[in-house]
């Protein structure tokens, strides 16, 4: 198995950075690109920017964010949020993405995943997964938390590698900015059955929380936000913690 990467998560609206709790109430932190730097800087694995309110108004306004990262920031950048055409993704990828998050547009239009994968590759498509505990598992969201889909979370999961998808983004709406800890058995679940490495996302309080999610799930990578933005920690105090290999 590949070392555990620390990604970096920044949500954007407009072109501010944003954190919010359950993925609602979001409150502006500062400039996206300062931050992305600082955590560059820091030793980020990856820098993930997502646009928390593309789908909402049907654009994704990332590029420009995108091209000022691209001048001094020199680890894999992937963006997310509104991204409903192969159009939209060049866009990106012109800008200096190196990988593009699809949540609804997949979810509406699975065969975009593989449209996508033969134009672009699979190493270039993360499918985020925006998962909401009910009484029988996890159901699907989109629309950033807001829009329940009926699929399982599961059941979408293993057919993603199937369909072109590279890595897949597990959010859980639950647990997100809690500080409560990540929802182990969620990531259990979803990394039995596929292949792909997964992103975990959202509940992130303490290091005895990866400590566990490192443990306990065959996961390919922590996305950090909050305990970073509010610099609660460090990614280098995180990955010594963790014993992952420091460059």
């Amino acid at each position: 198995m590949s070392e555990l990467r620390i990604i970096a998560r920044l949500d954007i609206k407009n072109s501010n950075l944003i954190k919010s709790i359950n993925l609602e109430g979001l409150k502006i932190i500062g400039d996206p690109n300062e931050y992305a730097r600082k955590y560059y800087n820091g030793g980020a694995d990856e820098i993930l920017f997502m646009d928390c309110v593309a789908t909402l108004y049907g654009r994704n306004n990332l590029s420009e964010i995108i091209k000022n990262s691209t001048k001094d920031i020199f680890v894999p950048i992937a963006v997310g949020g509104g991204l409903r055409s192969l159009e939209d993704v060049k866009i990106m990828l012109n800008s200096g993405a190196d990988k593009v998050a699809i949540n609804t547009a997949a979810v509406d239009n699975p065969d975009f995943i593989t449209k996508l994968a033969n134009s672009i590759g699979s190493q270039s498509i993360i499918i985020s997964i925006e998962a909401k505990k009910h009484a029988q598992g996890w159901e699907v969201y989109t629309s950033n938390g807001r829009d329940p889909t009926g699929k399982d979370v599961v059941d979408w999961a293993k057919q993603l590698e199937e369909l072109g998808a590279g890595e897949i983004l597990l959010t859980s709406i639950d647990q997100e900015g809690t500080r409560k800890g990540f929802d182990v058995n969620l990531n259990k679940a979803v990394t039995s059955v596929t292949n792909l490495p997964v992103i975990c996302s959202g509940g992130f309080g303490n290091i005895e929380h990866a400590k566990k999610l490192k443990n306990e799930c065959e996961i390919g990578a922590i996305a950090l936000a909050d305990a970073l933005h509010y610099n609660r920690h460090t990614v280098t105090e995180i990955k010594k913690k963790l014993g992952i290999y420091l460059d």
